[in-house]
């Protein structure tokens, strides 16, 4: 992840000014500017770690909002070299000590929590996903339903958990659904539309829901098929058909529906991709806090 891009480097900014961050109220009547803190972030529970990157550059883009002398001070943030992002921690486990002004400290803790705890809860997700379907050759995969603005972050939480991203966005890939499909004329026509004006290397996936959609999507040369809300004995029997039909590999997804309790049983049907929407969606906080002490005068 590059913390430093344009569009990363916005987001954090947006979260600091949305807090007000360096017009701390409280912060900046009641600590001694020259006071200088450790703050400690610490793994409440064993989850999967994300976002660590962005700690030192929610300080220099503080640095840049607040003029102050106070945040224009030295700081450093320092880790075990065993704890990265996209390694499981275990709960009382500190993640990475950071020394700098306590003024900043106090001012910016809240931003850096709430992107570590959110980040971290979709990699922890991601891997449970994972871990469940390990030893079958699917793979997980995310989804766009994302928190607009986040989706680039939350997709890096998604492959520190061990996932796989799906399209980055809608110019990213061909994935023809049942609302192309219904307001184009049907597969048919819209999948012939799409094979026609393609851009070279662009693949073209088809989401069918049941047989008579697969029959139709093969028959007119789809080459990526979705297959949605289906059981797993329906997805089963729909790739034995893709190898029968074609004689040859197509890479197949499953999506819908697609929980913990389930996710193996659509992994053994020999599926390639399982997208699971709730991976960004749903996705619980982390437990992670902050302790702030004071360094020694």
């Amino acid at each position: 992840m590059d913390w430093k891009s344009h569009r990363i480097d916005a987001l954090l900014e947006q979260a600091l000014v949305e807090d007000q961050a360096a017009l701390d109220a409280t912060t900046n009547l009641t600590i001694d500017p020259g006071l200088r803190a450790d703050g400690s972030i610490i793994a409440r529970e064993e989850l999967v770690v994300a976002g660590l990157g962005a700690i030192p550059r929610f300080f220099e883009i503080f640095a840049r909002l607040d003029r102050r002398p106070q945040a224009q001070t030295r700081f450093e943030v320092v880790s075990h070299p065993e704890i990265f992002d996209g390694v499981r921690a275990h709960a009382g486990q500190v993640l990475a000590v950071i020394r700098h002004n306590a003024r900043a400290l106090l001012s910016c803790e809240r931003v850096i929590l709430n992107l570590l705890q959110h980040l971290s809860g979709i990699a922890t997700l991601t891997r449970k996903y994972a871990d469940v379907i390990q030893g079958t050759h699917a793979r997980v995969l995310d989804t766009r339903k994302t928190v607009p603005g986040m989706r680039a972050l939350e997709k890096y939480a998604v492959l520190c958990g061990g996932g796989t991203n799906h399209r980055i966005d809608l110019s990213s890939g061909i994935l023809i659904k049942n609302n192309h499909i219904a307001l184009g004329g049907g597969i048919a026509a819209v999948l012939n539309r799409a094979l026609e004006q393609r851009k070279p290397g662009q693949r073209v996936q088809v989401e069918v829901r049941n047989a008579r959609e697969l029959e139709e999507a093969l028959a007119h040369g789809a080459e990526a098929i979705l297959l949605d809300n289906m059981s797993p004995a329906d997805v089963r029997s729909s790739i034995e058909r893709i190898k029968k039909e074609t004689g040859r590999w197509i890479p197949t997804e499953a999506s819908g529906g697609i929980q913990l309790e389930n996710i193996r049983a659509y992994a053994e049907t020999g599926v390639d991709f399982i997208s699971v929407g709730a991976l960004t969606h749903s996705a619980r906080a982390a437990d992670i806090s902050m302790t702030i002490t004071a360094e020694p005068g």
